[in-house]
């Protein structure tokens, strides 16, 4: 009989049962001397089970926690179930993760064994590991100089495997005890305000992330799909959307490389797509200043195209001259731009941090489809999204099915439903305090439209409420000034000021073509920007002054999470005493 996401007793069965389905057909795919090499559904699934095996032959038992800190490749697919395999929890890390980040990690989730793929990698976790107590084995994917690690308990990826040998069978019928309700991961939260918390997600929680989504994109006709992974398989957000839906849905799945994701796209060709808004502006960014440069008649019919496509969306139709215009552009311009996203794109799909509706609108204007979700590594992690043929791109679309959402009396949105997280990993107080009677208090502020579809207005912690009282949604004011060309990134600031101040970090390409201004010139610059920016926004959300970052907001400084999210206690850190004295 066959099973779906609904009746799946957990993720590890639902991904034997469709290797078995798959066979031969082609799963994973990742690049070996610059050419895609698949690995089939069978050669996964055998890999996945002698894995489990070799896991549990060096101790590993039911609800330990194993480390996993890889970059996006097949073999981190088959290290996260067979851990779950072996009945063990995985606890991603990102590869961005200091030594104190490992050992932060190591220490709270008491982590008995590590996979780790590279050498690079391996130096950072190892030294972790040295300052913890709990962690007795790492098993290396690439191999290392082992001479360097004498008194080390560590392991080859292949060694470990080929003792697991011929456990394929036992593996298959064990996983089929595993229930929904046992813990499959702990996914440390990012940690925008703070220290990360434990999220534990149970094999439940995913599976109905899996059915909501399939019931959500049915329409599009899902049939032989492609994803391309590109945001870090550590992130409850790519774990879920990018690697348990495929295979719930029989799909392929390419990995990016590392700063090629312009190229992966052709090469890889996918049908569907996850990632975050900041990558959507990056594109927006790269496409109109490459359509700027090349200016003329090229130029007028870009924007002809946007103009149509915009026009097309808002009004549900044109009229007959504006419609043979807007076909003609569709050849001319339409499909050259679809082209660079491999061809057959059915759905990008956004999450993670909220989309200006403006950008939504630029690539829906071009003919690729933007459905914009919702959602929080506590709830699986997508609560909503916007289907196919009902886009409102300023909203996050309705529940998906089999979720239920309130708005509280303060505005918070509010979640129940299988896809709520079983608590904060060893912080009952954190726990109770974001699951009350059931329900998951998300820390977002929204309502709800007539259509049931939902929209954010911030975050509950991150509104500023300026000295006069009013409440001031930050994301909204820094979304409109990234909008800009000579804009790159932004932060607002006020929580009990008068009026609102910012940190900006000019544009790259827009400084280039200024190498010989000053500081008081990029000033007057960018101040004529915030100028025509403010009149269009209402008295409280003007920005009256600013202060020009030292270096880009990264995930290397810090100051981005990995899922591209703008740490703002980390920049208020840095920033907050310049910026105190902007109110002078």
């Amino acid at each position: 009989m066959d099973r779906t996401a609904e009746t799946w007793p957990n993720l590890v069965t639902m991904f034997f049962d469709q290797a078995e389905q798959g066979g031969n057909a082609p799963f994973l795919w990742a690049k070996i001397e610059d050419t895609y090499v698949s690995q089939s559904w069978a050669q996964a699934a055998i890999q996945v089970s002698e894995l489990a095996r070799g896991l549990k032959s060096l101790g590993v038992e039911a609800g330990d926690r194993v480390l996993l800190i890889s970059e996006n490749r097949p073999e981190w697919l088959i290290a996260d179930i067979a851990i779950m395999a072996a009945g063990a929890i995985t606890v991603p890390g990102y590869v961005t993760n200091t030594e104190a980040d490992h050992r932060f990690l190591i220490e709270n989730s008491g982590a008995k064994a590590a996979i780790v793929s590279s050498v690079k990698l391996l130096e950072r976790v190892l030294a972790a590991t040295l300052k913890a107590d709990s962690m007795a084995d790492i098993i290396t994917i690439e191999k290392p100089d082992l001479e360097q690690y004498v008194g080390v308990n560590l392991h080859l990826w292949s060694d470990v495997i080929e003792a697991g040998s011929g456990a394929h069978e036992s593996i298959v019928s064990q996983a089929e005890f595993l229930k929904r309700d046992q813990t499959a991961c702990i996914i440390y939260t990012s940690g925008t305000g703070g220290a990360p918390k434990g999220v534990m997600l149970h094999h439940g929680a995913i599976l109905h992330n899996c059915t909501g989504a399939r019931d959500a994109l049915t329409e599009l006709g899902l049939g032989d799909e492609v994803f391309l992974s590109f945001l870090p398989l550590s992130h409850s957000y790519e774990h879920t959307a990018g690697q348990f839906f495929p295979i719930s849905i029989g799909a392929q799945i390419y990995y990016c490389e590392a700063d090629t994701l312009a190229t992966n796209m052709i090469d890889a060709r996918p049908t569907i797509m996850t990632a975050v808004p900041r990558l959507y502006e990056t594109l927006h960014a790269r496409i109109t200043h490459g359509v700027r440069k090349q200016g003329g008649a090229k130029e007028k019919l870009f924007n002809k195209t946007v103009q149509l496509g915009r026009k097309k969306i808002q009004n549900g139709n044109l009229g007959p001259i504006d419609g043979t215009l807007d076909a003609v552009l569709s050849k001319l311009v339409r499909k050259k731009v679809q082209a660079r996203f491999g061809g057959r794109l059915k759905a990008l799909v956004s999450g993670g941090a909220p989309l200006n509706p403006d950008i939504g609108l630029f690539f829906q204007s071009l003919g690729l489809c933007i459905l914009q979700g919702y959602g929080q590594t506590e709830s699986g992690p997508v609560i909503s999204v916007n289907r196919p043929s009902n886009i409102k791109m300023d909203t996050v679309g309705p529940a998906m099915t089999g979720v239920t959402l309130k708005i509280a009396d303060d505005g918070e949105i509010l979640v129940q439903g299988e896809l709520v997280m079983q608590g904060y990993w060893m912080n009952d107080k954190a726990t109770s305090d974001c699951i009350q009677d059931g329900w998951l208090h998300t820390g977002d502020i929204g309502h709800m439209d007539e259509q049931g579809r939902l929209l954010i207005t911030d975050r509950k912690k991150d509104i500023i409420v300026n000295s006069g009282g009013d409440n001031i949604a930050p994301q909204r004011i820094e979304g409109i000034l990234t909008l800009e060309p000579q804009i790159a990134q932004a932060m607002v600031y006020g929580d009990k000021r008068p009026h609102l101040v910012a940190v900006l970090v000019p544009d790259p390409d827009w400084l280039e073509q200024h190498p010989q201004a000053s500081e008081d010139d990029l000033h007057k610059a960018l101040g004529a920007v915030i100028e025509k920016i403010n009149a269009g926004l209402s008295n409280i959300e003007r920005v009256r002054r600013f202060i020009i970052a030292d270096e880009p907001f990264t995930i290397d400084n810090a100051l981005m999470t990995p899922s591209m999210k703008i740490r703002r206690h980390k920049i208020n850190e840095i920033y907050g005493e310049r910026l105190t004295a902007l109110y002078g």
